[in-house]
C-alpha cells in the first residue's frame, strides 16, 4: 500500500488548501500593513471556488477586516442560494 501512496499521492482537500492560502495572506498582510489591500483578490478567489459548486451572486459574498490594536478579525459572510 505504501507503494501506491507514493505513486499516487492524495490531493489536498480544497478546504485545507483555502485555509493555508488564507493563513499566508493574513501573515503577509501583517508584515506589510502599508501594502496593497488583499480583500478584493480574496473576494475574487472565493467567488471562483464557490462558483465551482453552486451559483452565487458576487454581492452575496461579504468580507470585512477589523483592526483594533494588535487584534485583527477577518469576517467572511457568504449567502448561498436556496436549492
Amino acid at each position: 500500500m505504501a507503494l501506491l501512496s507514493f505513486l499516487f499521492p492524495s490531493k489536498p482537500k480544497s478546504a485545507t488548501a483555502a485555509k493555508e492560502r488564507l493563513q499566508i495572506i493574513i501573515a503577509r498582510e501583517r508584515g506589510h500593513r502599508s501594502g496593497p489591500d488583499f480583500l478584493p483578490a480574496l473576494h475574487r478567489e472565493l467567488l471562483e471556488v464557490i462558483s465551482k459548486y453552486t451559483r452565487v451572486n458576487p454581492d452575496d459574498i461579504k468580507l470585512s477586516l477589523d483592526r483594533q490594536g494588535n487584534l485583527e478579525v477577518l469576517e467572511v459572510n457568504v449567502v448561498l442560494p436556496d436549492n
